[in-house]
């Protein structure tokens, strides 16, 4: 056998450590997919059929009704489009803005070079839940332009969610993309200043397109946060018809009676978007958060 041959049935050899590993990973990602596996097939029954035979029970006929009663009373189509109004333009302004402060505090050296850093880290330290009053008032009396709100104040607008979201996500996508822009060449930007470049051309031109995968990584974190959020559009708004779609479940239930199947069909519907985003962008998903997170 040759070397190669040798080195092939050294990989396939299976250890007593290696079986051990395998066994808790399957376990582990059971365990992780038991809810979403239950909340499926717990809407593909009607609830008649779980009041006769109770949830944890074989079926006794499986049905797509949930999903189209969903549909149609919570105003799914609306309340998604609301989400969308908030989720895209603050993932896009939040990427925008920490990739300027990132190329500027890892391609420049500066007196507060780090202290700017660690500003927009600590940030992260801060729990949303501790300013919800002084947010609250603010919020009350900060006047914005009508074309941005039609209260006159940030209460109460898509203009003062996505805000909220951008102040607090854009902290930690400057951390990875910082350590991220660190681990590029400075040779390349020597180069772009021999030709000529600006800064701004040097950002454009040749550090963006080299962020792709960690841009692509946090595209798809930022997306999933933003869009399953449902704390702030609860405090910063008092208008139903503008919360996002995770809001609208809330329009499935009753005061005296909630019908479960029919609100697993509709957060089955709810989360499609986040695993249309992830799983379009899973080819950079984690080589993008391993390279953002490997230099410091």
């Amino acid at each position: 056998m040759n070397r190669s041959g040798t080195v092939r049935a050294r990989r396939r050899k299976v250890t007593p450590g290696r079986v051990v590993l395998q066994a808790f990973l399957i376990v582990t990602s059971l365990v992780w997919l038991f809810p979403l596996a239950w909340a499926l097939y717990t809407s593909l029954r009607p609830y008649s059929d779980t009041a006769e035979r109770g949830y944890v029970s074989l079926p006794g006929v499986l049905s797509i009704v949930n999903y189209t009663t969903a549909w149609r009373n919570a105003d799914l189509p609306h309340f998604f489009w609301n989400s969308f109004v908030i989720t895209v333009p603050a993932v896009i302004l939040t990427l925008f803005l920490a990739t300027m402060v990132a190329f500027a505090v890892s391609r420049f050296t500066f007196r507060f070079n780090v202290a700017l850093l660690m500003i927009f880290t600590a940030g992260n330290l801060l729990p949303q839940q501790v300013i919800i009053t002084p947010l609250y008032r603010l919020y009350l009396t900060l006047p914005l332009p009508s074309f941005l709100s039609d209260t006159g104040v940030w209460y109460d607008s898509f203009f003062g969610i996505i805000a909220i979201h951008v102040a607090f996500q854009v902290g930690f996508c400057v951390f990875v993309l910082s350590n991220y822009m660190k681990t590029i060449p400075m040779e390349l930007g020597e180069a772009a200043v021999m030709d000529g470049a600006s800064v701004w051309r040097q950002y454009r031109s040749v550090i963006l397109p080299l962020s792709r995968p960690p841009l692509a990584a946090l595209a798809t974190l930022l997306f999933t946060w933003i869009y399953n959020d449902f704390f702030w559009a609860l405090v910063l708004m008092s208008t139903g018809s503008k919360r996002p779609v995770t809001s609208a479940l809330n329009n499935l239930q009753g005061l005296y009676f909630v019908d479960n199947n029919l609100i697993a069909a509709a957060s089955i519907l709810v989360a499609i978007p986040t695993l249309i985003v992830f799983f379009a962008l899973q080819g950079q998903f984690v080589r993008g958060l391993t390279l953002g997170a490997t230099k410091g």
